[in-house]
């Protein structure tokens, strides 16, 4: 089973993906941690990346679903603001999308609570502003409590695939 979690920085993604993958007992990978130096320099510099930025990127996870879809799947946590995006990261039908969802001043607060982190909490209007939402997958509302969160997202992954048994 390949899990993306998606949504704008500060969303939850990582601590979200993280218990979605300890219960699933599935790896886990967070889309920051395989940014190109270029764009972590880029984004530390207060610049939002743009499509040319992100290719690389999202390419290269791709490849690592690809390569643990073949072994039993993989959960990512990762922006992918734009349809375009997820399109590249869907390497098969069946991917299971949960999108977090928030008030920007939710978020906002998150986000000037984090410390060492590259994506600053100035950036989050443009985020904002490429976010596409999804018409599929789970919505989940950040101002639930992680394990509400988790919770729905436990039900929704343990429903089966229509077509599959």
């Amino acid at each position: 089973m390949l899990i993306i979690v998606t949504g704008v920085s500060g969303t939850g993604k990582t601590t979200i993906g993280s218990g979605i993958a300890n219960k699933f007992e599935l790896p886990f990978f967070d889309a920051d941690n395989f940014h190109p130096k270029e764009n972590i320099e880029k984004m530390s510099q207060g610049f939002p990346l743009n499509d040319q930025d992100r290719m690389p990127w999202l390419k290269a996870l791709a490849d690592i679903l690809i390569v643990h879809e073949k072994s039993g799947g993989a959960v990512l946590a990762c922006s992918a603001l734009k349809e375009s995006y997820r399109e590249l990261l869907k390497v098969q039908d069946d991917v299971r999308w949960i999108h977090l969802k928030g008030d920007r001043d939710l978020i906002w607060n998150r986000m000037l609570a984090r410390k060492n982190h590259y994506m600053k909490a100035g950036m989050l209007d443009s985020q904002f502003e490429t976010w596409e939402e999804p018409e599929y997958g789970l919505k989940l509302n950040i101002s639930q409590s992680v394990n509400d969160m988790l919770s729905e997202a436990f039900r929704y992954l343990e429903i089966p695939i229509k077509g599959k048994q």
